[in-house]
């Protein structure tokens, strides 16, 4: 069986000069959630979700209107600190053009501090949402939306499977001793069988406090245990279904943030035990369960309701399809993306 791939590739303008701001330009971005890691895939493997954040924004004469709705509703800064504002100022400038004044309207479903790549979503919409205003999109390509999102992310894992969908590998190439790499990616089309299910508790927790357990040094065995488990993980999430269980096994960073988010940990083993690929969806606390056919969701299901009786925490366990478009860019009616 062959595996259908699409790549971020540059797709160049016809030059800094020729970008401009279309006046009164409307546009409308539709991103995914994301699962990062997907267990042993550390920084560098995701999965596109069927839950999605919308934004709308329309070029006006000056300043910046936000509104925002769903979830974030009320907390968010309504202002150029919104990190979709953020996202679009970043996009204007890589174009070269005159920042414009903005009117944005977001409406999210995608929870946050949950492990499911909604940062990454707001980024995304607003760099595609930036390139849909210009008068030459080719500014603003894919691998140039990769590389501007991977400043804001740290990594690109979750910005990855956000823009080009399905299951994505991304990695950095080197750009010498004492330069960052670029981020690179591919999409994969995953396995038609495959159904993945999200526990999503109700507390949150930021990635920065995820990441800050981990260790600076890792033993040369798990490096190499986590290598052999990734490299499986894409004929399991392609071809072999069947190999979810062991290829989603993790020595590198799981265990680490455990303390963190002890609830979540608990639930990934008592689903492993039940014979179900759980994993800790990005930093947490979300739980991801990948698998093959209808009994996954029955068996996340049964254990999500064992753990609530256990450890007193209420799970959301939702099934969602596998979004294998990635972000959707519509300016005035026409799909571009």
């Amino acid at each position: 069986m062959s595996v259908a791939a699409r790549t971020a590739r540059p797709r160049r303008g016809s030059g800094p000069e020729a970008a401009q701001v279309r006046s009164g330009a409307r546009v409308r971005v539709r991103v995914p959630a994301t699962s990062a890691n997907l267990g042993p895939g550390f920084d560098s493997l995701g999965l596109a979700l069927g839950l999605h954040d919308e934004i709308e924004v329309e070029v006006t004469g000056s300043g910046v209107e936000v509104q925002v709705s769903g979830e974030g509703a009320g907390t968010l800064p309504c202002d150029e600190r919104h990190l979709v504002v953020r996202a679009l100022r970043a996009g204007f400038a890589a174009a070269g053009v005159t920042p414009p004044g903005l009117r944005l309207a977001a409406r999210n479903t995608i929870p946050h501090r949950r492990g499911l790549g909604s940062s990454a979503a707001a980024v995304i919409g607003g760099l595609l949402a930036a390139r849909g205003c210009l008068t030459d999109p080719g500014m603003l390509d894919d691998d140039a939306v990769l590389g501007l999102a991977t400043r804001f992310e740290g990594h690109p894992d979750n910005a990855a499977a956000a823009l080009l969908g399905g299951f994505t590998v991304s990695w950095c190439e080197e750009a010498g001793p004492q330069a960052p790499g670029h981020p690179r990616a591919v999409s994969l089309t995953p396995h038609l069988d495959l159904v993945a299910v999200i526990c999503i508790p109700g507390r949150e927790l930021a990635t920065a406090t995820a990441r800050a357990m981990l260790p600076d040094v890792v033993p040369h065995a798990d490096a190499a245990f986590n290598a052999g488990r990734s490299a499986l993980l894409v004929e399991a999430m392609t071809r072999r279904p069947d190999l979810l269980l062991p290829a989603t096994e993790d020595r590198l960073h799981q265990d680490h943030r455990g303390p963190a988010m002890p609830n979540s940990a608990a639930l990934v083993r008592r689903l492993r035990e039940a014979g179900a690929a759980a994993v800790i969806s990005g930093a947490g606390p979300s739980v991801l369960v990948l698998g093959a056919g209808d009994e996954v969701a029955a068996t996340v299901g049964i254990a999500a309701a064992e753990a609530a009786a256990a450890d007193g925490v209420e799970w959301n366990t939702v099934r969602l399809n596998i979004d294998t478009r990635g972000a959707q860019l519509t300016t005035e009616g026409v799909r571009h993306r």
